[in-house]
């Protein structure tokens, strides 16, 4: 379907929203209802900005609704305000993610002025994303899951909160930082291990902060193997608590093959993923002799 007439019929809106803008502000405009003119203007911003959409121009609908958004808080209706940044977010991502950041993080600013801090984490979440698929930045993705997960927790959203803090201690960990991966998985595991529906998941938690024990020192890591079981006896039971006995043991002997052969055997029942593999590379990376590789 052919939607350039769309655009052309966009173009043109737009242009007369700038003019009702324009005239709003002048002395004779401000006499013969300005507020009036400004609020027709934005309804022709949001209208123009959807064609855009239509046409598939992104900037453009993103710069339409950015002007929206800027008219809505001229006239103090923050709420419309950020909903056209986000609008003008989402027609960014598309097209100039930088652009989309900007806008999702005025409407984040929009929000926590205004208490809404459930959907400012959600956003925040949204800005994280973008920073680890588009712009490959994860620094900036670990501080946006942060600030999620702080809002999150502040109005008692935990298990929203502890979903964006296991992103922040799995990148922690692929970035070296092995504290802050420790104390995110212990406190997740911890908060986790008495809930009923959730305990299953505790396991995992302890066994990925054991590995990042593991991959410092080798004696930290039989201690926090120790200090989880007794923590959550469940775990002295779990596959993955064996797994990490047979490690430390083959670690301490040097031994490769004892080493890659207890991988192997977890790994044909329960498949590890690409964090495990990688963490498990570097541990046995400490191994003498080592070829560098899981086979």
């Amino acid at each position: 379907m052919d939607n350039s007439g769309k655009e052309k019929e966009a173009i043109q809106l737009m242009a007369d929203a700038d003019k009702k803008v324009k005239t709003s502000g002048s002395f004779l405009g401000g006499m013969f209802g300005g507020p009036h003119k400004v609020e027709e203007a934005c309804e022709m911003y949001c209208r123009a900005a959807n064609m855009f959409k239509m046409a598939k121009n992104w900037n453009a609908a993103g710069n339409a609704f950015c002007q929206a958004a800027r008219i809505h808080m001229q006239l103090q209706n923050k709420h419309d305000s950020a909903t056209s940044f986000i609008d003008a977010g989402n027609a960014f991502k598309k097209a100039d993610p930088n652009e989309a950041i900007k806008c999702l993080n005025a409407a984040v600013d929009i929000y926590t002025d205004m208490g809404r801090f459930t959907i400012a984490a959600k956003h925040h979440i949204t800005i994280a994303e973008i920073y680890e698929s588009e712009l490959v930045d994860i620094e900036k993705a670990i501080a946006h899951y942060e600030q999620a997960a702080d809002y999150y927790k502040g109005e008692e959203s935990n298990s929203s909160a502890n979903k964006c803090l296991l992103k922040v201690g799995a990148y922690a960990a692929q970035l070296e930082q092995y504290a802050k991966a420790i104390e995110i998985y212990e406190q997740v595991g911890s908060s986790t291990m008495d809930n009923p529906l959730l305990k299953y998941s505790a396991k995992e938690y302890f066994f990925k902060a054991s590995l990042c024990h593991f991959i410092v020192d080798e004696l930290n890591a039989k201690l926090a193997v120790e200090k989880y079981e007794e923590m959550f006896p469940a775990f002295s039971d779990s596959r993955e608590c064996k797994l990490l006995k047979k490690l430390l043991d083959a670690h301490e002997e040097q031994n490769c093959e004892a080493f890659t052969e207890a991988i192997k055997e977890f790994d044909s029942i329960s498949r590890l993923d690409q964090w495990q593999t990688t963490m498990l590379l570097r541990i046995k990376k400490t191994i003498q002799g080592d070829e560098g590789d899981l086979k």
